[in-house]
């Protein structure tokens, strides 16, 4: 809200940060900070963000609090998407229609699934608004019943908190959905359909990330979803699955992967004694270990499999090996005899480092339906080979960045259909190059977004993975500064002076619109920065800006230079390797500044920095403070943690500059509060992560906001009282508009 911030993508180059055709010099590598890389970064700071401190993320506590939400009554009109539909977002699973050409169901990790009737070119939803957007697979019978399963597998790029609901079913294509249960299943990594008999289905139950137990392991349904038997266990109650898969030629021989991984308070531990792949000969009902591949050990990670449908005999591994987060390429190999002997083949230095330091983010191999030694596997970039893993070459060119999932057609033998962190592609080559990137998608997660009341139809916004984003653009909606996108902002005097950061408080600043920047946060001072490190204007005065490490800057001619007017106003660094101990908020009026931290501290100022005081202390993540432009002895503060039922409030204010506080949060869902407007007339409209609420004269009774709004979090709110308009930022499904009360 009213901030600047701009991230990194997975794998960044300075190149990435100058929009193309800029005139800019990229700045040198040594002027970014970037203590963590990879999609361990945003998966720590959504973790740390939405627990309390040194606590565990309570067990199903998004879907509670999503019933919480739904029982309060709706006021308003209809939210409508702003966009972008162009840009895309993270695919994580992928299907086709066996039965109508051309029709490809994709599952967006945080939005919900799709469908195109087009060969991929445009989507329209094919999934509820009103049910978890968090997906992890998705998979269609010969009759045309999609299965979908919630949750998504792969731990990190943000979406981790958002456990899924289950598996569920729909015999009409989408238009209606019924839960057929494993709710307990945190996420699903994959389903399969038995290829002779639809009413047997598989489904790789790949389990909570945080808490251990529950469904993990393999489940078989023999009646279409009506009963489930747990077929293959993890040796650890941290073990769950991540695929399954049938002999193409022999359904009575099954393999399956299984995954020992847990995420806690102060450390990830991604690999385990659980870690292996299994094989069945009986159609699923017993299970052996395929220890030639990989013994247990404790730092085994994930592993990927895949069949060559032309000679099922044919199997190929990848492994990834690290006891933590930092899990790299341990080999890739191959079995011709069904999985009883492997060779491990030739390292490639360029194949391995497409795993980087996060294997764990992948583990897919996907197979040539007509060729056994033509495969692709997945990872930053995409690896292919033609000779059965022998030499390789890498596509980080024509797609985007972090391949997760590919399915060919078989109507048509060389059509290839791919989904990564910016959407999804189609290839008629076999996946050999020729990619053709879909145009309607509207499933992009943002952190942020920002509006000016000059101009109605300028909307920007940072995105997970896919950067910085303006709507001004030359076609639509395009990305001006790389990576993953975070605090933006529009100058509400000049559309043209805009402001950009990626992960970890890099930020930029433009004068026309973006099309060329400039790297400011290298003349900041701080420690520490934030995954999403807090830029704001002073409300008065636009020239006067504030950025936040764990000090203060201040910068009165618009961004260029800075100078710190805090010491360290946090507790220090934690002891996770995330960087906590930053500013997470700062709100301003004249010489009045308020900061809240991440780790639970308010501070104010009367005398523009010269003396703070320590107002609040000991509560989780403070995600936001706002000022009473009439009287700056009156602010509000929300906080972030689900608390497992707890009584400790998410909203509250002090009208005497911090020194006495009350709780706002009234019958508020049980959830983390992202942002707070305090609008005209006393109205606060609060964006949480099932929605967003309104209260009228801080009475502390909410009502859930308008209609149409899928349920997803609301990372950030904009409000344009000029125009009674209403922005909204959402993680998984765009940008959305609403007109205010």
């Amino acid at each position: 809200m009213r901030r600047l911030l701009i991230t990194a993508a997975s794998v960044l180059t300075a190149a990435l940060l100058v929009p193309t055709g800029s005139a800019a010099a990229a700045p040198a590598d040594d002027e970014f900070y970037r203590p963590v890389r990879g999609p361990s970064a945003p998966a720590d700071h959504r973790f740390l963000q939405k627990t309390l401190r040194g606590e565990e993320l309570p067990r199903h506590a998004f879907d509670i609090a999503a019933a919480e939400a739904s029982r309060l009554p709706a006021v308003g009109g209809r939210w409508s998407l702003v966009g972008p539909t162009n840009i895309g977002g993270r695919i994580v699973d992928l299907a086709l229609d066996p039965q109508r050409p051309d029709t490809v169901y994709v599952a967006a990790a945080s939005g919900g699934l799709w469908r195109s009737t087009d060969a991929g070119g445009t989507f329209a939803p094919a999934w509820p608004d009103d049910l978890t957007q968090a997906m992890g697979s998705v998979a269609i019978d010969p009759n045309g019943t999609i299965y979908a399963g919630t949750g998504e597998a792969n731990p990190g790029g943000g979406s981790i908190t958002y456990t899924g609901t289950g598996v569920y079913k729909s015999t009409d294509r989408g238009r209606s959905w019924t839960s057929i249960g494993l709710r307990d299943s945190g996420a699903v990594g994959d389903i399969v359909i038995h290829p002779r008999d639809p009413r047997q289905i598989f489904v790789a139950a790949t389990g909570s990330l945080f808490n251990p137990g529950g469904e993990r392991g393999v489940y078989r349904s023999l009646d279409g979803g009506r009963s489930w038997t747990r077929v293959l266990a993890g040796v650890t109650d941290t073990t769950g699955a991540t695929e399954v898969m049938f002999d193409p030629a022999n359904p009575q021989r099954m393999y399956a992967v299984m995954w020992d991984h847990r995420r806690q308070p102060n450390l990830r531990t991604y690999s385990g004694v659980g870690s292996g792949v299994y094989r069945s000969v009986d159609g699923g009902t017993t299970w052996q270990r395929l220890d030639a591949l990989a013994p247990a050990a404790a730092d085994l990670g994930r592993i990927g499999i895949g069949i060559a449908p032309s000679d099922p005999n044919r199997l190929y591994a990848i492994l990834g090996r690290g006891a933590t987060s930092a899990q790299t390429f341990a080999g890739f190999l191959t079995s011709a005899d069904g999985g009883d002997t492997w060779t491990r083949l030739p390292d490639d230095t360029q194949f391995g480092a497409q795993q980087s330091t996060f294997a764990w983010w992948f583990g897919k191999i996907w197979v040539d339906p007509d060729d056994a030694r033509h495969l692709h596997v997945a990872g930053v970039g995409l690896s292919t080979s033609h000779d059965g893993g022998l030499t390789w070459t890498i596509d980080s060119e024509t797609i985007h960045a972090d391949q997760h999932a590919m399915a060919w057609d078989p109507r048509y033998p060389s059509r290839v259909y791919l989904g990564n962190d910016g959407g999804t592609y189609r290839s008629d080559t076999d996946g050999d190059g020729g990619w053709v990137k879909a145009t309607y998608e509207p499933y992009t997660q943002f952190y942020s977004a920002a509006i000016t009341p000059q101009d109605v139809s300028r909307v920007s916004g940072g995105t997970q993975d896919n950067g910085s984003v303006r709507s001004w653009g030359p076609d639509g909606f395009d990305q001006y500064v790389g990576g993953d996108g975070e605090e933006n902002l529009i100058n509400p005097t000049d559309v043209n002076n805009v402001f950009a950061c990626f992960q970890f408080g890099n930020c930029f600043r433009s004068v026309d619109g973006g099309d060329t920047t400039t790297l400011f946060s290298n003349g900041t001072t701080s420690d520490r920065r934030n995954w999403f490190t807090p830029v704001q204007f002073d409300p008065a005065d636009p020239r006067i800006m504030y950025y936040g490490g764990n000090r203060l800057n201040r910068s009165t001619d618009n961004g260029v230079t800075w100078t710190p007017i805090s010491p360290d106003l946090t507790g220090g660094p934690g002891q996770d390797t995330y960087p906590f101990g930053t500013i997470s908020t700062v709100a301003a009026a004249g010489p009045v500044i308020y900061v809240g931290t991440d780790d639970g501290r308010v501070w104010v100022t009367r005398d523009l920095g010269a003396t703070w005081t320590l107002v609040l202390s000991g509560q989780p993540w403070v995600t936001r403070v706002v000022v009473d432009p009439r009287s700056a002895g009156t602010v509000y503060i929300t906080l972030s943690g689900y608390r497992s039922g707890s009584p400790r409030p998410h909203i509250m204010v002090s009208r005497n500059f911090g020194a006495s506080w009350t709780d706002l949060s009234g019958n508020l869902p049980q959830a983390p509060v992202n942002d707070l407007i305090l609008a005209r007339g006393g109205l606060l409209y609060a964006a949480t992560d099932q929605g967003v609420f309104v209260s009228f004269g801080s009475t502390a009774r909410w009502l859930r906001l308008g209609r149409a709004l899928p349920l997803v979090p609301v990372d950030d709110l904009e409000y344009d009282p000029t125009h009674n308009r209403l922005v909204a930022a959402t993680f998984g499904r765009g940008i959305y508009q609403l007109r205010t009360l």
